[in-house]
């Protein structure tokens, strides 16, 4: 940069001093410039040092200069200046001004005989608009002009035409002469097309601002709309500040399409225009081809140009403006024709002219001169300046730039066509339709959160939220189709959106509204409020309003295995069992039962008792009854206790697996007329709006919702409403709540619930369906609504609700019974009082147990009487035996075969002899054992002590008996002991008669 600034000065200096080193020089000119323009000046000298340093085009002369500025709004002053110029005598005069003093310069020169190039300058950059000036005579006129005739009218015209645009707004600035475009606004009403005019002010964010404080909600959307269309005459500098504040403010979105036309663009402006706005973008602007061939670039003809003007990679040469260009190559235009007119030798000299006076001659050569520069041409920076018999530079060639739909940032630039007065457009302009094509398109997407419509998928610190849910699944549907991505962020008050006392909408909706947003989705309603501020696509889903509600809860008591039966009938059942125990035992009082010998049992009261009720409860008992009326009692009492059993069993599963619910609640008239349970909705929903629009109409008929909305709207409303659903699904899960919300969300929320304590109720009438919000006049409202229609007629809108509301689900969604469908396991609360009753049964046990043990150890053994048991105590059998062993104690002592009988005799304790024969055998001695052992009571038996054995001098006589023996043990009961080897009975042969008794199974033992 510090080279190039030490090369830019030193021409610049070369030439200052040249004036006074040379100013008795025959050429010199004068140059009149803006004030505003300084570079016009910068360049004007650039041009003069280039052209003065090369030797082929001046190479004994050089060219001096005088400038002047003036203001370009001043007239006068600018022919004061010109007057002045012309008193020093000048060849030219180069004029770079607007068009309300370039008149009085052509009126001056054209009475002067001046040669006058002119170069259209338009203030602060603005588009240009036409002269107004009037062309005398070929022979009188003596301007030139440098710079082509302002053909944007025929551009723009053609560009909106390609386009079939019907209907647009042009934006102009404050500088902007607007009746440049009169042409062009006369051919397009011509035509029926809807235009509006609108100029911008400096103060844009006060422009901006004073719009949204004057137009209402319905003016602001119609005014978005007419945006999405619209032609830009400005400034690069006002364009980029104008569309920054417009898509900040949101009042255009991604799919409106700006043309910004402005010859006065740079390579730079494009990028930042496009980098700026959103949507689609197309840019004109004037250019001048360049040469193929690098090396050409700064070489034209015989000149070669600095290489900061021509070379397009410097950065003097980007900055550099249209006009900067033409007064480069005017000054390079004058300096040939200066060359020829020295070569052929018809040079006329510089007179000092004076406007002032009257009588004033002009200046002789000046047709000569004038006539000379006409015919010449050079090639420069602006390509090729020439001019016609009109002294008009015909060449002009017009770049048309676009970009695509979206809101990239990086999103490129193409070229699109080009645009020349004599060929006219070359290229194919058309306003793409969306139509199933959205690729490039980026959506802001707006939402709710929602079960199971947009739920947060994945939320990492640092990272973007991921979204899922069944509205998320059918907007990636749309976006797979359609080929668009979307970016997604919540409502920042968490709310769908309801009109506030302003006329403006708050949440979802009011993102919407007000343009910070394209699309809106959740489980969002389609309501004629809403569709009045957004425009909705096709339904895809119906909508109908739903309660939920808590299951009852399973009220089991401890003693559940009770309620089969009331308490009046176990207490009958409990009497029964008594009467027929009572009964049985009276039976057998009047006509005793034959008992088997042997037999253990006995008809006392306590064994009926016990008789009878094992028979009830399925055990059984151990009282053989063998009368025919006793039998015939208990096949009654067996008959009946069937019946009792099996309804007690079938009963009892029914009320384990079934709780009934003392809910009443089925419908929505069903919560209206009670007043138990309160319920509410969502403040400000779209619920909250139906049930207040109905239930405040007097003309309504069904009372319903005048009796809903008065308990919704108790205490103001915070009372039974909540701020959002999920607290409303709390208030239903922990407190007595009903909640009226969407019916899709809340039988999510019950299929989706671990314990199955919700259920749903609801109208199952669909009045309304859940829709996808877009902006008001969105061109993606159709191509959605096609999409959609065409999900749910191939069916893959079914197994999306399927995926989220499935059919085989665990829970049952309209029972209020707190049941699954498949069933669950019994709790401990079912099988409390079972087990209460056995504890209280062993607790009791326990209790006698220490009672019975307290009484024998007070009492002391006793011997049972005949009527409690027929069997001979053993103790009594040892006294007998060894009473006999001790008196007589002759081996031969013989016993009657009836003197000792007794049920079981174990005589395992008996010593062992290896000679003894099988007690079976010997029929001819006088002691013979018979053993009766029923199956039915084959107890333990207490061995005969050592004493009393060895008192019996029996013989060698081995004993195969084995097996248990009951006996009674001292203390009057019996014990058990097992024989593991054979025993045997030692005795003394006498001689006896022969009695042959056997081993009679019914008998006891007798020796």
């Amino acid at each position: 940069m510090e080279v190039f600034s030490v090369m830019l000065v030193l021409p610049l200096f070369w030439t200052l001093t040249w004036d006074s080193v040379v100013s008795d020089s025959i050429i010199h000119i004068g140059a009149i410039f803006d004030e505003s323009a300084k570079k016009d000046d910068e360049v004007f000298r650039l041009a003069v040092a280039d052209l003065n340093l090369n030797e082929e085009i001046l190479s004994t002369e050089k060219i001096t200069f005088s400038v002047t500025f003036v203001d370009g709004n001043n007239p006068f002053q600018a022919v004061q200046e010109a007057c002045d110029l012309m008193n020093q005598g000048i060849l030219a005069l180069v004029s770079s001004i607007g068009c309300m003093s370039a008149g009085s310069l052509q009126s001056l020169a054209d009475a002067m005989h001046i040669p006058h190039l002119y170069i259209q300058r338009a203030p602060a950059g603005t588009p240009r608009s036409s002269c107004s000036i009037t062309h005398p005579t070929k022979s009188e006129d003596y301007t030139l002009f440098v710079r082509p005739p302002v053909y944007l009218n025929e551009v723009i015209l053609k560009v909106t035409a390609e386009y079939a645009w019907q209907k647009f707004i042009i934006f102009y600035d404050t500088e902007y002469d607007i009746r440049g475009i009169q042409d062009f606004l006369d051919k397009v009403s011509q035509q029926g097309i809807d235009v509006a005019l609108q100029k911008v002010e400096n103060n844009i964010n006060k422009m901006i601002t004073g719009m949204f404080t004057t137009m209402r909600i319905e003016e602001l959307n119609r005014y978005r709309d007419t945006l999405r269309r619209a032609i830009l005459f400005m400034s690069p500098s006002i364009a980029k500040a104008f569309i920054s504040e417009v898509v900040e403010t949101n009042l255009v979105a991604f799919d409106c399409h700006w043309i910004i036309i402005n010859e006065e663009m740079t390579d730079l402006d494009v990028q930042e225009l496009v980098r700026r706005s959103i949507g689609r973008l197309t840019l004109i602007r004037q250019i001048f081809p360049l040469p193929q061939n690098t090396s050409e670039r700064c070489i034209r003809g015989n000149h070669r140009i600095s290489t900061s003007l021509c070379d397009p990679k410097e950065l003097y040469s980007q900055n550099m403006e249209i006009t900067n260009r033409y007064i480069y190559d005017t000054v390079l235009l004058l300096a040939n024709a200066f060359h020829k007119k020295l070569e052929d030798r018809k040079w006329h000299s510089m007179a000092s002219l004076t406007c002032i006076r009257k009588n004033s001659k002009p200046w002789q050569g000046g047709r000569s001169m004038l006539e000379t520069v006409k015919k010449g041409g050079v090639s420069g920076l602006t390509s090729l300046l020439e001019f016609n018999d009109n002294g008009v530079n015909p060449n002009i060639y017009f770049e048309i730039l676009g970009t695509n739909y979206g809101e990239d940032l990086g999103r490129g630039v193409h070229k699109l066509g080009s645009w020349t007065p004599i060929s006219g457009l070359n290229g194919t302009l058309t306003d793409r339709k969306l139509e199933n094509n959205m690729r490039g398109v980026v959506l802001r997407v707006v939402t709710v959160l929602e079960e199971p419509f947009v739920m947060v998928s994945e939320n990492v610190l640092g990272k973007p939220k991921k979204y899922r849910g069944f509205s998320i699944d059918v907007l990636d549907g749309l976006s797979s189709y359609l080929g668009f991505k979307y970016e997604i962020y919540i409502a920042p008050d968490h709310k769908y959106g309801s009109p506030q006392s302003d006329g403006s909408w708050n949440g979802l909706i009011g993102e919407l509204v007000f343009k910070r947003a394209d699309v809106g989705i959740s489980a969002l309603t389609i309501t004629p409020d809403r569709e009045n501020v957004v425009d909705f696509t096709s339904r895809y889903m119906d909508y109908s309003v739903g309660v939920l509600l808590k299951k009852a809860e399973r009220t089991m008591d401890m003693f559940a295995c009770l309620a089969p039966f009331d308490l009046s009938l176990w207490a009958c059942i409990a009497g029964t069992v008594l009467l027929v125990g009572l009964l049985v035992y009276l039976l057998n009082w009047f006509n005793p039962p034959r008992l088997q010998m042997g037999s253990v049992t006995s008809t006392t009261l306590y064994n009926s008792m016990w008789f009878v009720y094992g028979s009830f409860v399925q055990q059984g008992g151990e009282v053989p009854y063998t009368t025919l009326a006793t039998r015939m009692m208990m096949g009654v009492w067996w008959l009946f206790a069937l019946i009792v059993i099996s309804s007690y069993t079938a009963n009892l599963a029914a009320f384990l697996t079934i709780t009934r619910t003392e809910n009443s609640i089925q419908s929505l008239q069903d919560l209206s007329k009670q007043t138990e349970i309160p319920y509410g909705t969502v403040l400000d929903s779209a619920v909250y709006d139906h049930v207040r629009t109905k239930g405040m109409n007097p003309f309504e008929r069904d009372g319903m919702y005048s009796q809903m909305w008065k308990m919704m709207n108790r205490s103001g409303g915070p009372e039974n409403n909540v701020e959002e659903s999920q607290e409303g699904i709390r208030r239903v899960r922990y407190g007595n709540f009903a909640f009226v919300w969407d019916a899709a969300v809340l039988e999510y929320v019950a299929i989706n619930d671990a314990d199955c304590s919700f259920y749903t109720v609801g109208n199952t009438i669909a009045d309304r369906g859940y829709g996808i919000a877009l902006q008001h006049g969105s061109p993606y409202r159709d191509i959605f609504s096609q999409r959609i229609l065409e999900l749910q007629q191939n069916g893959d809108m079914d197994i999306l609700k399927q995926k989220w509301w499935p059919k085989d689900n665990q829970c049952d969604l309209y029972s209020p019974v707190n049941t699954k469908q498949k069933g669950s396991a019994l709790d401990i609360k079912s099988f409390a009082g079972v087990f209460c009753i056995l504890a209280a049964g062993i607790v009791l046990s326990c209790f006698i147990a220490m009672l019975e043990t307290w009484w024998n150890k007070r009492k002391g053994s006793r011997v049972p009487s005949k009527e409690d048991d027929k069997e001979i105590d053993l103790e009594h059998l040892h006294r007998r035996v060894n009473s006999l062993c001790t008196e007589d104690d002759s081996p031969h002592k013989q016993f009657s075969t009836s003197s000792i009988d007794l049920t079981p005799l174990d005589i395992d304790s008996l010593p062992t002899r290896q000679a003894l024969e099988q007690i079976s055998d010997f029929r001819n001695t006088h002691i013979t054992t018979t053993t009766f052992i029923p199956e039915q009571i084959q107890t333990l038996s207490r061995s005969l002590s050592a004493k009393a054995a060895s008192g019996f001098a029996f013989g060698g006589v081995q004993d195969h008996r084995t097996g248990p023996f009951r006996q009674r043990a001292p203390n009057g009961g019996f014990f058990r002991s097992p024989m593991k080897t054979m025993s045997s009975i030692p005795y003394q042969q006498t001689p006896s008669p022969g009695f042959n008794f056997g081993n009679d199974p019914d008998r006891g033992t007798s020796i």
